[in-house]
Order: structure tokens, then C-alpha cells, then sequence
């Protein structure tokens, strides 16, 4: 099976979830996803008042530059990780 088709049963896998993962693991999963789909981080990092949306500003910025593959494969390793724990 292609990436691109993990990637995308991945996707659809995280929704089987019985548990919400952790604030951390969400996180990751959401800044994996956004690089994996749109790219690097884009636009202003949100003011102090939005705290949900500056923490994952921040959280995606950390990965800037990282190549599409590596996103996806790093996307599918949590979301085994966590379907698997």
C-alpha cells in the first residue's frame, strides 16, 4: 500500500478511537496532519488570548521544512501507536 494510502486509512483509523489521546498526542497528530496535507506553518502565530490556537501554532512550527513523506509516516506511527495502546 502507497503513503498516501496509509496516510489516508490513518485518517480514518484515528476516528476509531475509544479514548481521547492525550493533549500532547493531539497535538503532534494535528501538526503531523496540517504538514502532511497544507505544508509549513502559515500566517501570524495567534495572540495570548487564544491559547488553543497558538499552541498549535507552535506545535507545527516545530516541524517546519519537514518533508511530506516524513509527515505522513510520522502521522501513521502515532495513530498506530495509539490504536494500538
Amino acid at each position: 500500500m502507497s503513503l498516501t494510502k496509509q496516510f489516508e486509512k490513518a485518517s480514518q483509523d484515528i476516528k476509531t478511537l475509544t479514548e481521547k489521546p492525550s493533549s500532547k498526542n493531539l497535538l503532534n497528530l494535528y501538526s503531523f496532519y496540517k504538514q502532511a496535507t497544507t505544508g509549513d506553518v502559515q500566517g501570524k502565530r495567534p495572540g495570548m488570548l487564544n491559547m488553543v490556537g497558538r499552541s498549535k501554532y507552535d506545535v507545527w512550527s516545530k516541524i517546519k521544512g519537514m518533508a511530506t513523506e516524513e509527515a505522513q509516516k510520522s502521522y501513521i506511527d502515532l495513530v498506530n501507536k495509539l490504536l494500538n495502546a
